[in-house]
């Protein structure tokens, strides 16, 4: 398909091979033009149905993510830090209902959306989309004041479509590059989305891009740790970017280069292990975002095939905790660092992060209460003997098919169940549920939502799920996007 073009654009430009060399094919100007122009054209009027319903999708289930974390770990401190650096009153605080400038709201809210890693994913890309995006829209639409539902769909189409790209054309795995993708593209996607409701013109757009350029960042040693900044780092990218969208306002220069500069961001982070064509092909005519994953588990994505799969076998042959000697879990060796390394930590997870980065402790939770659930990543159920007990009879390995084939995507998992009396049941699955392939039904999603709702940091009305979907499904109807903040406002 052809890349999305401007009609006073009439030059042609070299383009960008995949390894960081040029051929002479495409536009020669710097990705951040491309990607500025695209966002600041882009209306609802653009976007195909499956488009529009996709962006619906997303900015729903973030919100009912942002419900969840209102009472995870580290969620009160960063809101009550927010509070008491206090400010203008420009957007809310979700759930809670202050009134903070709006970075603060951006961060906070960013947080609050990640924190139960319950999030949206890109099983290609191994990425979150939404949980930088949505809040940065609402922050910023609430600053501008009156900003319809058309206009926060299309910003928040063209951030998921940013950070989905950015994704997908990246050649190098999380775990190689040291990076989390989710936080280091999305300070880019949310500054796209925050630029798009303010209502940047190009140039302005670029300078925003680029001023966002110089906060990048978003390590991936918070897994590996255990860390509580592991939930805040989507937070700090929609945060820099209502930082970044205002200076530009205020014209302020950023870096114009932003990503194939001699010092751009695609070497500098990236190495040049990028398919610079693909971060064009079709902009504007095919949208990335549509392919879009709904955990319908709260922990990391790469433990959601195993997952799957021991469900399945459960069901299948009633497996029961105590029947069985072993299980083993071949995986891709991105998923085997994530969340089988060390082993001994993922066996007996100490913190809830841990805990949402263990196969080992997923899968035995799955087998023994039929379920992975919010409940799981308490710090109370980390102490549970039946599921440690079972999750040191698991033991995952990196298998050599699926790392050839599915290297740098969501792991697919091949699992072989050892009972006591010497049976054995094995499953492979390669897409995890709520892939656009095996998407979840209304009634699961809507049982999400109901889910999260009850884990709000404060009780919210009891149709509060309900509400919130009818407003985002009219949301191209609704006048002012603050009535999204109201829904989710606790009762009086």
């Amino acid at each position: 398909m052809a890349a999305f073009h401007d009609p006073l654009d009439a030059g042609m430009h070299p383009a960008h091979s995949a390894d960081g060399g040029r051929s002479a094919a495409t536009a020669g100007e710097d990705f951040a033009v491309v990607l500025a122009r695209f966002a600041c054209h882009l209306s609802l009027d653009k976007l195909p149905a499956p488009a529009i319903a996709a962006a619906r999708m997303n900015v729903l289930d973030t919100l009912a993510c942002a419900a969840a974390g209102s009472s995870a770990a580290a969620v009160a401190e960063t809101r009550e830090l927010a509070v008491e650096w206090g400010g203008a009153p420009q957007a809310s605080l979700l759930i809670f209902g202050d009134k903070v400038p709006a970075h603060h709201a951006a961060w906070v809210n960013g947080t609050m959306a990640h924190a139960r890693d319950y999030d949206d994913t890109h099983d290609a890309a191994v990425l979150h989309a939404g949980v930088s995006v949505v809040p940065a829209a609402l922050a910023a639409a609430e600053l501008r004041g009156g900003v319809g539902g058309a206009d926060l769909l299309a910003a928040v189409a063209a951030g998921l479509e940013t950070i989905c790209r950015l994704g997908v054309a990246t050649r190098i795995g999380i775990v190689e590059s040291g990076y989390m993708y989710t936080s280091l593209f999305g300070h880019f996607a949310a500054t796209v989305a925050a630029g798009r409701v303010l209502g940047l013109d190009q140039a302005q757009m670029v300078n925003a891009i680029g001023i966002a350029y110089s906060q990048v960042a978003g390590n991936h040693q918070v897994t590996r740790d255990g860390a509580l900044t592991k939930r805040m780092q989507p937070g700090f990218a929609a945060k820099s970017a209502l930082m970044s969208v205002q200076l530009a306002q205020r014209k302020v220069r950023g870096a114009q280069a932003t990503f194939e500069g001699e010092d751009g961001f695609l070497r500098v982070y990236l190495h040049d292990r990028c398919d610079r064509d693909a971060l064009r092909e079709g902009l504007g005519e095919r949208y990335e975002f549509t392919q879009l994953s709904y955990k319908p588990y709260p922990c990391c994505r790469l433990n959601h095939s195993a997952i799957d799969a021991a469900l399945a076998l459960r069901e299948a042959h009633a497996i029961r905790a105590g029947q069985v000697r072993r299980i083993r879990v071949g995986i891709n060796r991105q998923a085997h660092e994530a969340v089988c390394t060390p082993i001994e930590v993922r066996k007996t997870p100490r913190s809830v992060v841990h805990a949402q980065f263990s196969l080992p402790y997923t899968v035995a939770a799955a087998i023994v209460d039929g379920g992975v659930r919010l409940g799981h990543f308490e710090q109370a159920s980390l102490g549970r003997e039946d599921i440690l007990a079972l999750a040191q009879r698991i033991d995952p390995y990196v298998d050599k098919d699926i790392e050839r084939e599915w290297g740098r995507n969501v792991t697919p998992a091949l699992m072989h169940v050892e009972m006591n009396d010497g049976t054995t049941h094995s499953l492979r699955v390669d897409q995890p549920l709520g892939h656009p392939e095996r998407p979840m039904t209304a009634a699961a999603m809507d049982a999400k939502a109901i889910d999260c709702f009850r884990a709000a940091a404060r009780p919210l009305h009891a149709d509060a799920a309900a509400r919130l979907r009818r407003l985002v499904e009219s949301i191209e109807t609704c006048a002012d996007v603050s009535a999204l903040a109201r829904a989710l406002q606790p009762e009086s």
